[in-house]
């Protein structure tokens, strides 16, 4: 995918992420993220929508730092503006993005084409699954568009899980294949007690899970309960010891 495609992609999913939160209310339980109402996923996104912004906008080489994620889920507008604050630091990200040069230089930290492929795509993602954690608030989740799931997918395997150091979890090497049948991709992720190493296409594993590429993108990212499409055969552990294993963080 393009940067156009995902500019698009954030621009739709910010728009439904507002209407799900709306409908929802601000005291709504958000069953996908413990502990969180409403209010604190829009007051997390909405930080981290400027937080982007301004790396771009100011094209800083270095990380900026920011307030923790207590003091983010803190402060900030009251209820009765905080949806609107949401979609006003939405809508400056997507202009940001959009205006943005082609050859801009800034801080990323995964790999990308350029810095500019690299923030549109990460703020896609970080929308798109945080509509979902909107939606799940009212009922269900909406399903993702099969070829940006397996974009996402891939952010998710060849990007972040390399970065992670595996939990206590995991006592012995074990390698999961991951099919989705709507994009023909494939991925192989091999889970070690010290390290995480995934790459594109198939190859040896213990256990196989199949299915379409958003039930994938949802389940490997925590966001969709019960897994009923996805097909897994061999050794049925996999997607229990990756929700065991990792924890992404960006840093």
């Amino acid at each position: 995918m393009d940067v156009d495609a995902h500019l698009a992609a954030l621009e739709v999913d910010g728009e439904l992420l507002a209407r799900a939160a709306k409908r929802a209310g601000m005291d709504a339980p958000v069953p996908t993220c413990s502990g969180w109402r409403v209010k604190e996923l829009l007051r997390h996104i909405g930080f981290v929508h400027r937080w982007a912004a301004t790396h771009v906008a100011q094209a800083s080489p270095v990380l900026l730092d920011g307030p923790s994620e207590e003091e983010i889920l803190g402060r900030g507008p009251g209820d009765d503006e905080l949806l609107a604050w949401f979609r006003t630091g939405h809508a400056d990200l997507v202009n940001t993005l959009r205006s943005a040069d082609a050859d801009l230089a800034c801080w990323t930290f995964l790999d990308a084409p350029s810095p500019l492929a690299f923030w549109a795509r990460r703020q896609a993602h970080e929308t798109a699954i945080h509509r979902a954690d909107a939606e799940a608030a009212t009922g269900p989740i909406t399903a993702v568009e099969p070829a940006f799931a397996a974009d996402g997918i891939d952010e998710l395997l060849v990007g972040f899980a390399p970065r992670e150091r595996p939990s206590a979890a995991i006592t012995r090497h074990f390698a999961m294949a991951i099919r989705s049948i709507d994009t023909g991709d494939e991925w192989l992720v091999t889970l070690n007690t010290d390290r995480v190493e995934a790459h594109r296409g198939a190859g040896l594993a213990d256990g196989v899970m199949t299915g379409p590429a958003s039930d994938l993108y949802l389940a490997l990212w925590n966001r969709q309960a019960g897994d009923a499409r996805l097909s897994v055969t061999g050794d049925p552990r996999g997607l229990k010891l990756w929700r065991a294993a990792m924890q992404v963080r960006w840093n």
